[in-house]
C-alpha cells in the first residue's frame, strides 16, 4: 500500500513503538485475513449443507478476494488522509454484520453479495494496518509483531473453527467468525484516530522520487503464476481432504501445525537473508509449493496429505516475501511491491474461479493441483531469467569514481 514511510515519519527512528499500538495492529491484521484463511472451511460447510457445486463455490471465493483487491487499489492513493482507528472499526462492524447474516441464509446470490461486502471490509482493514504501521517509527517491526500474534490466533482458530462447524454446521462457523471480528475490533481501539498530512522535505518541497525503472514485469508475471496456481486449490483444500476421508477437524489440526511451522520458517528466513545467502532459495520454495499442490490433490494417504499440507504452508510463506524482495530490489520505493501485492489478489481470484469450474468438469481436484505445479514451474523459469538479467546488469554497471 502507498503509506507513509518510516523515513518520512515525524517520530524519531529510535523511538519505541507502544505495546498498545502493536496490539492494535495485530488485531487489525488478524481480522483483515480471516476471510482468506477460513474460506476452505466455509466452502466445505456450504457444500455439505446446501449441496453447492465446486463452480458455484469458486465464484463464492473469488468474489471476496477480488473485492479485497479492488478496495486496496481504491484506497491506496488516499491512504495518508485516513484515520486508522475509525477505518478499522467501521470495517469490523461491516464484516461482523455481513458474516452474521450469511450464517442465516443458503441463497447463493445473497452469499456472494456478502463476500463482496466482506472483501471490501478486509481491504479497509488491510489499509488501516498499513497506515497505522507506517506512522510508527519502525513500520516493518510493527507489522512483524502483528503477524507473529496473528499466527498464534490462527493456530487456535484452525482447530476450533472446524469443531464449531462439526457441532453447529456452516451457520455456526459464520456466526463464530462474526463474533471474532467484533471481538478483535476492541483490540483496534489503541490505533491512531488522526490523519497524516503529506510528507515534505526539509525545504518544504515534496521529496523527489525517481521514476520506476522499466523491466519489472517479470516479477508481476512470476507472482501472477505463483498465486494463480497455488491459491487455486486453497478454497477447496478442505474438500480435497474430505475426498480421501480426512475429517475437517483433523484437517484443521494439520493446518494449525502448518501455520506454526510457517512462522518458524519465516524466522529462519530472516536469519538466512541477514547473512545475504539467498541464491536458489526462491526457486526451491516455488518448486516445493507447486509439487505439494499436485500431491495434495492426488494422494490417498492421510499422512502424506498432512506432510504435503505442512510443506505447502511453509513453502508458500517463504516464496511470497522472497517475490516481494525481488520487487523491492528492482524498485526500492515500493511501487512495484504494491503492484505485486495487488497482482497476487487478482491472480488468486482468477485461480479460485477457474478451479471451481475445472473441479466440477473433472469431478475432482487432481487437475487443479497439477495446474499449480505447472504454473510454479513457469514462475521458476521467469525468476531465473530475471535474476540472471539483474546480475548481468550489475556487472555491466560502471565502477564508482574515486
Amino acid at each position: 500500500m502507498a503509506v507513509t514511510s518510516a523515513s518520512a515519519n515525524p517520530i524519531r527512528d529510535d523511538a519505541k513503538i507502544p505495546l498498545a499500538v502493536c496490539l492494535g495492529i495485530a488485531a487489525a491484521s488478524g481480522a483483515a485475513h480471516l476471510g482468506i484463511n477460513y474460506t476452505p472451511f466455509l466452502v466445505g460447510g456450504l457444500i455439505d449443507r446446501y449441496g453447492f457445486g465446486p463452480a458455484q463455490m469458486g465464484v463464492f471465493a473469488t468474489a471476496e478476494t477480488l473485492s479485497f483487491a479492488c478496495a486496496m487499489f481504491l484506497f491506496a492513493p488516499r491512504a495518508q488522509g485516513f484515520r486508522p482507528r475509525r477505518m478499522a472499526l467501521a470495517a469490523s462492524a461491516l464484516i461482523a454484520a455481513v458474516q452474521a447474516v450469511s450464517g442465516l441464509t443458503g441463497f447463493l446470490p445473497l452469499l456472494i453479495a456478502g463476500r463482496v461486502a466482506t472483501g471490501f471490509g478486509y481491504g479497509m482493514l488491510n489499509t488501516a494496518v498499513n497506515v497505522a504501521a507506517g506512522r510508527t517509527s519502525q513500520p516493518a517491526r510493527a507489522i512483524s509483531v502483528g503477524i507473529s500474534l496473528q499466527v498464534l490466533l490462527f493456530a487456535v482458530m484452525n482447530v476450533t473453527i472446524p469443531m464449531i462447524g462439526a457441532a453447529g454446521g456452516v451457520g455456526a462457523m459464520f456466526i463464530a467468525l462474526a463474533m471474532i471480528s467484533g471481538t478483535l475490533a476492541l483490540g483496534m481501539l489503541p490505533l491512531s484516530d488522526k490523519t497524516e498530512s503529506g510528507s515534505r522535505g526539509a525545504q518544504g518541497a515534496a521529496p523527489i522520487v525517481p521514476p520506476m525503472a522499466p523491466g519489472g514485469w517479470p516479477v508481476l508475471a512470476a507472482m501472477a503464476l505463483f498465486a494463480f496456481g497455488t491459491m487455486a486449490i486453497w478454497p477447496f483444500m478442505e474438500r480435497a481432504a474430505h475426498a480421501i476421508g480426512l475429517p475437517a477437524t483433523e484437517f484443521g489440526r494439520y493446518q494449525s501445525l502448518g501455520t506454526l511451522l510457517s512462522s518458524a520458517g519465516n524466522f529462519a528466513l530472516t536469519m538466512v537473508l541477514a547473512r545475504g545467502n539467498r541464491r536458489g532459495l526462491l526457486e526451491v520454495a516455488l518448486l516445493t509449493c507447486g509439487i505439494t499442490c499436485a500431491v495434495l490433490t492426488t494422494v490417498g494417504s492421510h499422512w502424506v496429505f498432512a506432510a504435503a499440507l505442512v510443506l505447502y504452508d511453509v513453502s508458500w510463506y517463504i516464496t511470497y516475501p522472497l517475490l516481494l524482495g525481488l520487487a523491492y530490489a528492482h524498485d526500492p520505493h515500493g511501487r512495484l511491491a504494491v503492484r505485486t501485492t495487488g497482482t497476487w489478489l487478482v491472480a488468486q481470484s482468477g485461480g479460485s474461479l477457474a478451479a471451481g469450474f475445472v473441479a466440477q468438469a473433472t469431478s475432482g481436484y487432481g487437475v487443479v493441483g497439477c495446474l499449480g505445479m505447472g504454473t510454479c514451474a513457469m514462475a521458476v523459469v521467469i525468476v531465473i531469467r530475471f535474476q540472471a538479467g539483474k546480475r548481468a546488469q550489475t556487472m555491466r554497471a560502471p565502477l564508482p569514481a574515486h
